[in-house]
């Protein structure tokens, strides 16, 4: 079960940025999100860390996103404290998802040392 929460959910937060970019027109970055999904599978240290720069750069956006539409629904007199707290979440779950991308699926072996 951890192994398969360990994969889905970057690929899952991978994907909703890449969603976000294709309803913004930004097809080259959608492109590139939805491309990076295919790290997930592979286990080789360069691809974590590619893995969690672009989780950490997708967070960063979200809260960039955030902050815009806030700003515009306030200019607006629109309601925007939900849409605050859904896009939070959706950084929240993004930086989780960075935090997983790239560990070892299972614990350290018996009667070793954890790192």
């Amino acid at each position: 079960m951890r192994s398969v929460l360990r994969m889905l959910l970057p690929a899952l937060a991978l994907l909703l940025l890449a969603a976000h970019f294709f309803r913004g027109g930004l097809l080259l970055l959608a492109a590139v999100s939805f491309g990076l999904t295919a790290l997930v599978f592979v286990s080789r240290p360069w691809a974590a860390l590619l893995l969690r720069t672009a989780l950490v750069l997708g967070s960063i956006e979200w809260l960039r996103t955030a902050w815009v539409l806030s700003e515009r629904r306030a200019l607006a007199e629109q309601p925007y404290m939900r849409m605050l707290l859904i896009l939070g979440a959706v950084a929240a779950l993004t930086l989780v998802a960075a935090w997983l991308a790239g560990r070892p699926v299972d614990g350290p072996a018996p009667g070793g040392r954890g790192v």
